[in-house]
């Protein structure tokens, strides 16, 4: 199963300068030129499946704008047989 990952973008402080969109390894992130932060911006979002959580995103934000999820997948548990 791969990797699932989210971002959550703090409106207040993105600026939309689009690094972390450039620098995005999966290319799932773009501008929402639908909406504005209350200081005029247009803030980073996801566009698609395919998010990892790698954080790369996050850590090319300047104004830390950015936290990055990711789902951790549950592994089954084996099952031991014993034979006689």
């Amino acid at each position: 199963m791969p990797v699932k990952g989210w971002i959550e973008v703090d409106e207040i402080f993105c600026k939309g300068c689009e690094l972390c969109i450039n620098e995005c390894p999966q290319h799932v992130m773009a501008l929402n030129m639908m909406h504005l932060t209350p200081k005029g911006y247009h803030p980073v979002m996801l566009i698609k499946d395919g998010c990892t959580g790698c954080g790369i995103c996050a850590i090319e934000c300047p104004e830390a704008a950015l936290s990055v999820f990711r789902e951790v997948p549950v592994k089954s548990p084996k099952v031991l047989t014993t034979t006689t």
